[in-house]
């Protein structure tokens, strides 16, 4: 458990290991809350998604306006994986990700303020708004996050 991770094989823990190895971010543990941090004290939301699999990132389980505010206040890494095979990282920051805040925040209201399960973000939008920081097909474009 040197990098926070209990069990690497659970819950997309090597994924979420690798993908803080190579932005220079630490596990926040536990992981009932966001799932890295850096240097600087910024807190990141990360998302893994296996284009084998599908093209759409999962987001939470019980979405409602509570975890709504929480995502707002955070920047987002999301990681495509063929199997285990990342390919690419990309960064979102709070500004990109409010369209969907707004979208699930109205489905919440309009479906009597039930929790959603699991909303998705749809690769092709993360890769139209978001910032590159990996790709395995090139070099890497930046070290960290930080710096």
């Amino acid at each position: 458990m040197n990098h926070g991770i209990p069990d690497i094989f659970q819950d997309n823990g090597g994924k979420i290991l690798q993908m803080c190895l190579i932005l220079g971010l630490r596990v926040l543990a536990p992981r009932e809350g966001n799932d890295a941090i850096d240097e600087e004290g910024n807190e990141y939301e990360m998302k893994t998604v296996n284009l084998l699999r599908t093209d759409q990132f999962t987001t939470h389980h019980h979405l409602n306006p509570v975890i709504i505010e929480k995502y707002r206040k955070v920047d987002w890494i999301f990681a495509t994986y063929e199997a285990i095979e990342l390919k690419e990282i990309f960064l979102l920051r709070p500004a990109a990700m409010e369209h969907g805040y707004q979208k699930w925040s109205g489905k919440w209201v309009a479906d009597g303020n039930k929790d959603i399960n699991n909303p998705k973000v749809p690769l092709s939008y993360v890769q139209r708004h978001g910032e590159l920081l990996y790709s395995s097909v090139g070099e890497k474009l930046e070290d960290t996050l930080s710096g």
